[in-house]
């Protein structure tokens, strides 16, 4: 098993092999697309704890593989996450969307430190930026990935990866339904992608 690819899932790393061959799906899709490989490697020179590209910018290019599409659907906006209990600034993720937009302009930059979202959301303190995504409202967004190494990769995944590679939309109580159902129907991810079905 290539370590830097390994994928956590409900906070534990080791994988089995079938896992894994599902998580190497998903890393070699990232690997082809210039834009997010770009998009990794200036994140990772933040060199803050915990940092990854999270929810649609993985979501979203398994969907398009899934449907065959011939060009990856445009990213709204890019989500970076990271986790620093310790940070003093609280707006300290501006200066980091900042750097990110001048070397990287044509993307719409979304920096947070998961570590004080909590307050925001109405949560318990979240334990790590894992814990943080498994608030979110639908598990297949719940997946983020952050590049450890010149070509290598390490995914996280608060609900694991299997329902997002079958085309699954998939409610989390741990929030509303409501958000849920307005999300799928305000994002218009069935008009966009067809073939996934809403989890019950």
């Amino acid at each position: 098993m290539n370590k830097s690819q390994q994928c956590a899932t409900n906070g534990a790393v080791a994988l089995d092999d079938i896992t894994q061959v599902k998580v190497d799906r998903i890393v070699e899709l990232i690997k082809r697309d210039m834009v997010r490989v770009k998009a990794l490697n200036l994140v990772a020179k933040l060199a803050i704890p915990q940092c990854y590209i999270a929810a649609g910018f993985v979501r979203n290019l398994v969907w398009d593989a899934l449907h065959n599409l011939d060009s990856p659907t445009p990213l709204n906006d890019v989500d970076v996450i990271y986790f620093d209990p310790e940070e003093a600034n609280p707006d300290a993720y501006i200066k980091y969307e900042s750097q990110l937009v001048q070397q990287m302009p044509e993307l719409n930059w979304q920096v947070r430190n998961q570590a004080i979202m909590h307050g925001r959301n109405g949560d318990s303190p979240y334990k790590s930026a894992l814990d943080a995504m498994s608030y979110w409202p639908e598990k297949e967004t719940a997946i983020a990935i952050r590049q450890t190494a010149e070509s290598q990769y390490e995914c996280i995944a608060a609900f694991g990866v299997e329902s997002l590679l079958r085309g699954d939309i998939t409610y989390n109580p741990n929030r509303p339904r409501e958000v849920f159902d307005d999300r799928v129907k305000s994002k218009g991810w069935l008009v966009r992608w067809p073939q996934l079905s809403v989890a019950p």
